[in-house]
């Protein structure tokens, strides 16, 4: 029930306005906001005590809108229990995103892990809020950034040799079984403290900051600003405890951020282009330079000797994957033509043509999240034997290419 005219104005209807006078744990601040009353609450994603916490002060509150820390596609993804039937694979192979696919699934595998241990499935507590908001027929607020233009943003601005330390400690942290399942629900509570928290940014910021940049610096003026320009004198807004920091110091100093420019995914760095480019035509220098000046005989040598170089380790790599014998073929065929062009990878050709031969069955997309948790199973996922298909034929693809190129040059000097 929202708040009359009359009410706003007399001073008395706020002390006895809902949640006026509420006693709330130490996550939920409460600001005033030019007149506005805006109560923050900080949550851990894998918390029952969280999901109880959001429908108390929503019920107590009766606030004229809520706002919470998701996005529409994760909202979605939070809302519609049955996403992963709908995924479009072969869509994703075409736009070259299986490495951001396998990211939100190792993320998600983890967090579904931990949630298991709290009986409570990770986002939880986002999705109480807005059920408990509909409840009451107040208005919803999605207030997040795009996590595609999160993802996007923090891949551009971390150095390659950070993100594949990020994706091992991910993987590790993922098949340890001990690391997770020695956390009780008292340690993940632990984790919504603010002093906690601060020293985990802290640390996140000293090894990695431009990815802690994108993840929580942009996204706490991202959602400081989104919940400030949202509309009531009520305000509700549910977020993950990392947030609350950082976002009570801008909404307290009245910083704005630029949405439109936290919106812009920012261009590729033109080493990439450069590199990209360079290499092939490298080769074909190289090619040409032994051709003319060592004979058509040599040059044919080094030309074989590419070919096979490149396209055994690729087809070992969807070996190792057991990818179907045609897809052993295709990565085979694909890994010395594809190594020429920065366009495309041997590693999207053959998943595309596992995809094609061998289809995730319903059940197995409904199983992934569960499965990319267990080492065995991704080799009998079909959806992860496809990623795996993708990675390992990438990484021989690679491979080859160097040694080619090794070959190429030590016959030219």
């Amino acid at each position: 029930m929202s708040r009359t005219a009359e009410q706003a104005d007399d001073p008395q209807a706020d002390d006895q306005a809902p949640g006026a006078g509420s006693d709330y744990p130490p996550e939920v601040e409460i600001l005033d906001l030019d007149g506005r009353r805006l109560v923050l609450v900080g949550t851990a994603h894998i918390s029952q005590a969280s999901v109880d916490l959001v429908r108390t002060v929503i019920e107590t509150e009766r606030p004229d809108v809520v706002c919470i820390e998701l996005d529409a596609q994760r909202y979605r993804a939070l809302a519609e229990v049955q996403q992963w039937e709908h995924l479009d694979l072969r869509q994703i192979i075409r736009k070259q995103q299986l490495a951001t696919l396998a990211v939100n699934l190792l993320l998600a595998a983890y967090q579904r892990r931990l949630g298991e241990q709290l009986g409570v499935s990770p986002g939880q507590e986002l999705l109480a809020a807005a059920r408990a908001a509909e409840a009451l027929a107040v208005p919803v607020v999605l207030c997040d950034r795009d996590v595609r233009v999160t993802l996007r943003r923090a891949a551009r601005a971390t150095p390659i040799h950070r993100k594949l330390m990020l994706m091992s400690w991910m993987l590790a942290s993922l098949l340890d079984r001990s690391a997770s399942d020695a956390l009780s629900s008292e340690q993940i509570e632990a984790l919504k403290e603010r002093d906690a928290l601060n020293d985990l940014l802290a640390e996140l910021g000293q090894t990695l900051p431009s990815l802690k940049n994108a993840l929580i610096d942009e996204r706490d003026a991202y959602l400081a600003t989104k919940i400030r320009r949202s509309a009531g004198q009520r305000t509700v807004a549910v977020v993950g405890a990392g947030h609350l920091a950082g976002m009570v110091t801008r909404l307290k100093a009245g910083d704005e951020a630029d949405l439109e420019a936290l919106d812009q995914v920012p261009p590729a760095s033109p080493w990439l282009k450069v590199i990209g480019w360079g290499i092939p035509a490298l080769i074909f220098a190289g090619l040409g330079w032994v051709a003319w000046s060592k004979g058509r005989d040599t040059a044919a040598e080094n030309l074989l000797f590419w070919v096979v170089v490149n396209g055994v380790p690729s087809a070992f790599g969807t070996a190792l994957a057991f990818g179907h014998p045609l897809t052993i073929l295709s990565a085979f065929v694909a890994a010395p033509i594809t190594s020429l062009s920065p366009l495309i990878g041997a590693g999207y050709v053959a998943a595309f043509v596992q995809a094609w031969l061998r289809p995730p069955r319903v059940k197995e997309l409904e199983q992934v999240v569960p499965d990319a948790g267990k080492l065995g199973r991704w080799w009998r996922n079909r959806l992860l034997r496809i990623i795996l298909v993708f990675a390992l034929s990438t990484l021989g693809s690679v491979l080859g290419t160097y040694l080619g190129l090794g070959k190429i040059l030590a016959t030219v000097f």
